[in-house]
């Protein structure tokens, strides 16, 4: 459980990237392979942070280094950034007020792209590298209790991302608009069920996965719950996963 830290302006991002995460430092110390001494170090701003300095804390909290390094900057968010951390340490514009740089750190973020029929968003500020895709990411993120996504979603928050999706190939499980939790950490359709995967033209599709284990090559079936969208076959090793969905919610 994330513990409410007082504002300093001794600490560093990183130190309030652990505290939203609700980890000790001896867990970030075994995650990481930083020293606790170093890491100690890196919080207290005795070392001014680069972004070389947090990339092995990264996988560990579920933050990028920027989000880390800017997390003071954040409206809203615990305490101000340290006074070490200097514009030229940054690898991108700093954020207005009015306008946020991304998910602030511990938001599930939303892709800017709609998950349907194909189709793509408006331009974003940040992305998100998917292999050899780069996918815009809307400027605010979703915020869901952790113990909603540890008992109920069964999942990671880090691995988490929200998609909007648009299109009626999914009617009546999943309505145009509505949006899906999909845990990027499912690469492959095991077990068969609802799934977000790249279409021939690289956006991103929700479509319910078969595996058809008796082929060879192993192939895929792609089914759309609307009976009026024709099902479709693709090798296994043809096809491109972003997640599992998780969850859908619903509009009324």
């Amino acid at each position: 459980m994330p513990r409410k830290i007082k504002p300093s302006k001794h600490f560093t991002g990183l130190y309030y990237a652990r505290e939203a995460r609700g980890m000790s430092r001896s867990e970030l110390v075994r995650l990481s392979g930083v020293s606790k001494q170093q890491l100690s170090r890196l919080e207290n701003g005795q070392i001014r942070l680069r972004l070389d300095h947090l990339k092995p804390f990264t996988n560990a909290l579920g933050f990028t280094a920027e989000q880390i390094l800017l997390w003071g900057r954040y409206p809203g968010t615990p305490g101000a950034a340290s006074g070490h951390i200097e514009s030229s340490d940054v690898l991108r514009e700093e954020p207005s007020h009015e306008e946020p740089l991304g998910p602030a750190p511990g938001q599930v973020p939303e892709l800017d792209t709609r998950a349907g029929m194909g189709g793509g968003g408006f331009p974003a500020h940040e992305v998100r590298k998917d292999g050899r895709h780069t996918d815009p990411i809307k400027s605010e993120g979703w915020l869901f209790p952790a113990s909603f996504v540890r008992e109920q979603l069964h999942a990671f928050a880090p691995r988490l991302l929200v998609l909007d999706t648009t299109g009626d190939s999914m009617a009546p499980t999943i309505a145009s608009g509505e949006r899906v939790i999909v845990d990027t950490g499912y690469k492959t359709p095991t077990p068969d069920g609802l799934y977000a995967i790249r279409d021939t033209f690289g956006s991103i599709v929700v479509k319910r996965l078969q595996l058809l284990r008796s082929s060879r090559p192993t192939q895929v079936k792609i089914i759309s719950d609307n009976p009026t969208h024709p099902s479709e076959e693709a090798p296994l090793s043809e096809l491109e996963i972003v997640g599992k969905v998780l969850c859908c919610l619903k509009l009324f």
